[in-house]
């Protein structure tokens, strides 16, 4: 498909101040259900990161030891989302206590922490109780999140109950802040799922500011004509994601990104850069920085080179 200059541009453009305040309101219902379960908010919503809707705020219940954090992640959190498609994304972390990883031969005694006894009630199901509560027939429980489901004055939001995550693996001195912090999912079908959503913020504001602000304009427009093309048929643009969208040209250079002032151009360097460079996909990180985003010969792989080889054919600009 031939795109004009003003085609990109419209996709390209930032969250609008409605729907930044659609965000902030997100997280305020949240804390209101929670509210009802007896939890108090200790300070107000903040913003963690200017330029971006990485609204958060901090609730406990202290007679049951809870402390949380509630904040956005995902594509509205990362100011990527593309309009008409994005659900708010919001996780809600137990911070009182976490799951550590060790390297081989320490254990926690070694650094001189101790185990707690357990909730009485897992954490996924205290949160899926107050937005319950809160919602009543909105709510939905799925595998890894609790959708609670728009209508006329909210959009869709997806609820991710998390703990707190210690990779300790790499650390040789026995320094118990010497670790990388993530979120740890616990799915209803056994999967433990690791991410790094906050890392995930901070490296995307970074490399935006490096770029100019181009590279959060093209990681918007490689999501929409993703969404094109996975309406036309292309059998990888249904198998990507959002996030993958937004690594991939994560590990695109920065020099790319600040060659041209054109739209259509940039973007056509960076999906060359990523077509010839498809033997590094394997060597690439999610935006995080900690991740790989894919192992060599796995079906991720193969799903992201073909993505690629379909972009790369899809898109023409107008000269």
């Amino acid at each position: 498909m031939i795109f004009t200059e003003e085609m990109l541009k419209n996709y390209a453009r930032p969250l609008s101040e409605t729907e930044e305040t659609m965000c902030k309101n997100a997280i305020s219902m949240v804390m209101d259900a929670l509210k009802e379960l007896g939890f108090h908010a200790k300070d107000n919503i903040i913003k963690a990161y200017e330029n971006t809707a990485s609204f958060e705020v901090k609730m406990s219940r202290e007679e049951e030891g809870y402390d949380v954090k509630i904040f956005l992640q995902g594509s509205y959190a990362n100011n990527t989302n593309v309009r008409g498609h994005s659900d708010v994304d919001i996780a809600v972390v137990q911070e009182d206590r976490f799951i550590p990883l060790y390297r081989p031969g320490v254990s926690r005694e070694d650094y001189g922490f101790w185990t707690v006894n357990p909730n009485t009630k897992v954490f996924k199901d205290l949160v899926f109780d107050s937005l319950r509560n809160k919602f009543i027939d909105d709510v939905v429980r799925k595998n890894k999140s609790i959708k609670i489901n728009g209508n006329t004055y909210r959009k869709d939001t997806d609820v991710v109950p998390a703990m707190r995550y210690r990779d300790y693996s790499k650390d040789e001195r026995l320094d118990p802040n010497n670790f990388t912090g993530g979120i740890r999912i616990d799915t209803d079908n056994g999967e433990v799922i690791i991410n790094y959503p906050e890392q995930h913020i901070k490296n995307g504001i970074e490399k935006n500011k490096r770029t100019k602000h181009y590279f959060k304009k093209m990681v918007r427009i490689g999501k929409e004509i993703r969404y094109q093309m996975n309406d036309l048929g292309y059998k990888y643009a249904s198998d990507i994601s959002s996030f993958g969208i937004e690594s991939l040209f994560y590990n695109v250079p920065d020099y790319v990104y600040l060659s041209s002032k054109e739209y259509r151009y940039i973007f056509q360097m960076a999906i060359n850069y990523l077509y010839f460079n498809k033997s590094k996909v394997v060597e690439f990180y999610e935006i995080n920085g900690i991740k790989e985003l894919c192992k060599k010969y796995s079906e991720d792989e193969t799903k992201y080179l073909g993505f690629i080889d379909e972009l790369k054919m899809y898109y023409e600009y107008e000269e």
